[in-house]
């Protein structure tokens, strides 16, 4: 049944872009969020991705079986045939953004405010593509589904 495998990788991707969408959401949020609970500036978050390895479901089941681990992580799912996965979420090491303005309640002495390193522009375009790649793992996921669906119309 290889179109359950092109549906679960279609899936997986979908579950990926929506964190990445999740995230890029949370970053805009929080455009202008000076003081958190660290104490500092909010940072800005990133989605880093990494593909799932193609394996046979005998492999998935006895990796099950035994606790197996992938790059360290114990695996979770047992059905997974490929596709992508949230790796981890990760803050952005680029500066803070100063901004003179002395009656900011977090103004240091000088009267600048460190603002969050997060660009509205770059977050827009992110949201975009994500909505996109969702889009585009949808389309394949529906065509799959046609197929299997018209497949079993000829079995009649």
């Amino acid at each position: 049944m290889a179109f359950l495998s092109a549906l679960n990788i279609s899936a997986s991707g979908m579950t990926a872009e929506r964190m990445r969408l999740d995230v890029a959401s949370e970053n805009i949020s929080n455009l202008e969020t000076t003081r958190t609970e660290d104490g500092g500036p909010y940072k800005r978050k990133m989605v880093v991705f990494e593909t799932v390895k193609n394996r046979s479901f005998q492999e998935v089941l006895n990796g099950a079986a035994r606790g197996v681990r992938e790059n360290g992580r114990k695996v979770k799912s047992i059905g997974s045939a490929g596709g992508v996965r949230v790796a981890e979420i990760v803050e952005d090491d680029r500066d803070f953004k100063p901004v003179y303005d002395p009656l900011h309640p977090d103004a240091d002495v000088d009267g600048y405010v460190m603002m969050p390193n997060v660009d509205l522009v770059k977050e827009t375009i992110d949201s975009m593509s994500a909505s996109r790649g969702y889009d585009a793992n949808l389309t394949a996921f529906n065509a799959v589904k046609a197929m299997a669906t018209k497949a079993l119309e000829i079995g009649r």
